[in-house]
């Protein structure tokens, strides 16, 4: 049964994050560190990635590099298919890697990060996991691990797919996951050109050259999907990341980031709701030694509130219960959700403060008759 237990926080919200009005028909804007949704719009309808596909691979990539199964000089071959079908015979971006080259892993990061080239991201997923096929049921494995609740991939580049599917939302979560996993690995996406045989290209994010701190990530375009890209900016130690997607042009694309961005980093500052260790509230335990735990959060627990303006946070702890003995401190149980209205602007794990054990007989008989007491309210209630 999943229990949700109420808590108000009289606190300035973000109330006017939503008087920004973006063109994109999707966008997002998060903040890095906290985790706080300071705008949305159609965040979780369904999008086509386009080459922001290529986060996920390179997540895929940078996951076994850092399970030590690849490395940095670990050198793929250029297969005729990664050739033909995302090389210079191709049309489309491209690294420009020779048919038959062995490559180093290194360079085909910047061959994704900086270029989006289609012949590295096939180059890597046929490396790492034998044929396109074999890698994307990787990348959905990874995809799950990682918390991405609306994403199908079928390809390592993005192009034409059928099924292959995202969200604003879980792009952000994608980028916020790499960044923080992969610091080390993360920064070609910063990269502002790269040269490969005898070919120098520019990155194609437009953010790089704002002057904003932009540092990644990755843009997009396909014809049934419109431009898109996930940014990231880093100002006086806050960093945000804008998703926008089903633009008309690149123009529009980097215009749109740009203002998110802007917005972003001006109009909002921090507050506390909570410092790491202190309890958030309880939870019901059934047959334990005590009838209930306390939940903490094991990092302090921020939100973002648009500056000048006053109203109240509601939130709630949300977890599936009464929970059962033994628990051990520091597990993870329930989930502390903050919104306004309709809208959720933060949602971050909570932990048991501390260990239970299971409770003596007579105590675990009393929950039992409280819990089908308590069954049989619900139970009548559904009925109604």
């Amino acid at each position: 049964m999943a229990i949700a237990c109420g808590l108000v926080i009289a606190m300035s919200l973000p109330a006017a994050a939503q008087d920004f009005r973006s063109a994109a028909p999707h966008a997002l804007l998060m903040d890095f560190g906290s985790g706080t949704i300071l705008y949305d719009k159609a965040a979780d309808e369904r999008i086509i990635p386009a080459s922001m596909t290529k986060i996920m691979t390179a997540e895929v990539l940078f996951h076994e590099i850092k399970a030590g199964r690849v490395s940095l000089d670990t050198e793929f071959v250029v297969s005729e298919n990664a050739w033909r079908r995302g090389g210079g015979p191709s049309g489309g971006s491209a690294m420009f890697a020779v048919l038959g080259s062995s490559v180093k892993v290194v360079d085909l990061i910047q061959g994704i990060a900086v270029q989006s080239g289609n012949d590295a991201a096939i180059t890597v997923a046929e490396g790492i996991a034998g044929t396109e096929e074999n890698f994307a049921r990787m990348m959905n494995d990874r995809a799950r691990e990682i918390g991405l609740k609306d994403s199908v991939f079928v390809n390592s580049t993005g192009l034409e797919g059928p099924g292959q599917h995202t969200t604003a939302r879980d792009l952000a979560i994608l980028s916020a996951h790499l960044i923080r996993t992969y610091p080390d690995l993360y920064r070609y996406f910063g990269e502002a050109e790269f040269t490969w045989n005898k070919i120098r290209q520019r990155n194609r994010n437009p953010l790089l050259t704002k002057n904003i701190g932009a540092d990644g990530i990755k843009t997009g375009y396909l014809k049934e999907a419109g431009y898109g890209m996930v940014g990231s900016a880093v100002n006086e130690g806050r960093r945000l990341i804008v998703v926008v997607a089903g633009l008309k042009t690149a123009r529009e694309r980097g215009d749109e980031a740009h203002k998110l961005l802007s917005w972003g980093l001006r109009s909002f500052e921090t507050r506390r709701l909570f410092d790491a260790g202190e309890e958030v509230g309880q939870a019901s335990v059934y047959g334990g030694a005590q009838g209930s735990v306390g939940l903490v959060s094991p990092t302090p627990v921020d939100v973002l509130i648009p500056r000048g303006t006053a109203d109240k946070l509601v939130a709630k702890i949300t977890y599936t219960g009464p929970l059962l003995p033994p628990l051990d401190a520091g597990k993870e149980v329930a989930r502390l959700k903050v919104t306004r209205g309709d809208a959720e602007v933060l949602d971050v794990p909570l932990v048991t403060a501390q260990p239970v054990t299971a409770g003596s007989v007579s105590q675990r008989a009393l929950d039992a008759a409280l819990e089908l007491s308590t069954g049989f309210i619900r139970d009548a209630f559904n009925k109604l």
